[in-house]
């Protein structure tokens, strides 16, 4: 297995057991008891869990690229972009207290998923981007 596919491994993990099972199979109590704020509906947290789900697919279409020794370009630049941007976003809103009142659990989450989302956009830069001379770079999907 290369750095890539660790990578790919370690966000497809990361985000279905953090994100994506309780997103979309935690009953509105057990989401308010780890100190997530009350939602009127769960409406937008249930799409939420499935558009981390569909980004998970994309990001299996790289990991078996990464395999196989080829770079699915698209797969990476997706992950740089979706990783990227929730890190900046969990470093601002932290750093501004945003969710300082809400639960410690949640509090946690939040703030190992801005290092790890950093973690994971650094190694797709490196091992995807910045890939070993002669790696196949694939465009398609």
């Amino acid at each position: 297995m290369n750095a890539l596919s660790v990578v790919f491994v370690f966000k497809i993990a990361a985000t279905i057991l953090f994100w994506c099972i309780p997103l979309l199979l935690f009953p509105a109590a057990l989401l308010d008891s780890v100190g997530l704020p009350e939602q009127p509906t769960l409406m937008f947290l249930r799409m939420l869990g499935w558009a981390y789900l569909a980004l998970c697919v994309g990001y299996a279409f790289g990991l078996r690229a990464a395999l196989q020794g080829e770079r699915l370009a698209g797969s990476i630049w997706v992950g740089i972009v979706s990783n990227g941007g929730a890190c900046v976003y969990l470093a601002v809103y932290g750093a501004l207290g945003t969710w300082s009142s809400w639960g410690g659990f949640v509090q946690f989450l939040l703030w190992s998923s801005m290092a790890a989302t950093a973690a994971i956009t650094l190694g797709l830069y490196l091992f995807g981007v910045r890939q070993p001379s002669g790696a196949v770079v694939k465009h398609g999907a």
